[in-house]
């Protein structure tokens, strides 16, 4: 009587895990996933001061320094000359227009522009205008673009009133990541991008070991947020990942009568 009781009862549990849908393989993997914070195990502290830190001391930066920009800030273009920047293709001095009103304007067929200066994990300013009178349609519409490290887009693009395909847009991620809404201003007024971008890692034997992230906030407005970069952001093709280390901050002449044009921009090395 006992032994059939007791096959009851072990019945009735077996059951009642398959009920629930929950298996002992389940409860086992679910726990393999927890996350535990090593830092916060052990003995729970009683005092407040001891889950107080005084080291090591973040270091100060003036937000609003010179020209409002973080006193840290490497500043890439003031509007003032062409220091920082050389021609991509032959490393000469920039060709592009040096503007009264501080700004820099593609010209047309000349070629595209990159940093002297390589740069990993960053923050990066920028500000960037169309034309008022509007040319073009489609993706032949003031199209430039920001490339991290030389190599990861993201897209320039005058899209008021001017469809396109949508991972192409204005603050897309090129070819990869829809922005989440459009917050372009009108055509002739001044966008900004600020970009939080982390760079990938890849190993000795050139392997790609964790992907570059990318946070952009168009006009203010999260259009990115904290996206993979899963390689190269080509026109043709899937992305690519050859390793590289540090790389320059490029801008792009497309080459159809673009017009962009670019002023204020500032890089804090993370």
């Amino acid at each position: 009587m006992r032994i059939l009781l007791f096959g009851v009862v072990a019945v009735l549990m077996v059951s009642c895990k398959e009920q629930s849908g929950l298996k002992e393989s389940d409860t086992s993997q679910n726990t393999d996933q927890i996350i535990v914070h090593k830092e916060y195990t052990g003995v729970e502290p009683t005092k407040p001061e001891d889950t107080e830190w005084y080291e090591p001391v973040p270091p100060t930066v003036a937000p609003y320094g010179q020209n409002g920009v973080p006193s840290d800030a490497i500043v890439l273009f003031d509007g003032s000359n062409f220091d920082e920047w050389i021609m991509l293709n032959d490393s000469t001095e920039v060709s592009w227009h040096l503007n009264d009103d501080g700004s820099m304007t593609v010209k047309d067929t000349v070629g595209d522009i990159r940093t002297k200066r390589n740069f990993g994990d960053i923050q990066l300013h920028i500000e960037w205008r169309s034309p008022a009178d509007t040319k073009g349609e489609g993706q032949s519409r003031a199209n430039s673009g920001v490339f991290l490290q030389g190599r990861y887009e993201v897209q320039v693009l005058d899209n008021n009133n001017n469809d396109t395909y949508v991972n192409g847009q204005v603050a897309s991620i090129y070819k990869q990541h829809v922005p989440l809404v459009k917050a372009s201003v009108p055509s002739g007024e001044w966008n900004t991008y600020d970009i939080v971008y982390h760079a990938p890692e890849f190993n000795t034997n050139g392997d790609k070991t964790k992907s570059a992230v990318i946070t952009v906030l168009h006009n203010g407005v999260l259009v990115q947020d904290h996206v993979e970069i899963k390689g190269t952001t080509p026109y043709e093709g899937w992305p690519k990942n050859p390793p590289h280390g540090k790389g320059p901050l490029r801008l792009q002449d497309h080459g159809d009568n673009s017009r962009v044009s670019y002023r204020n921009i500032w890089i804090r090395e993370l």
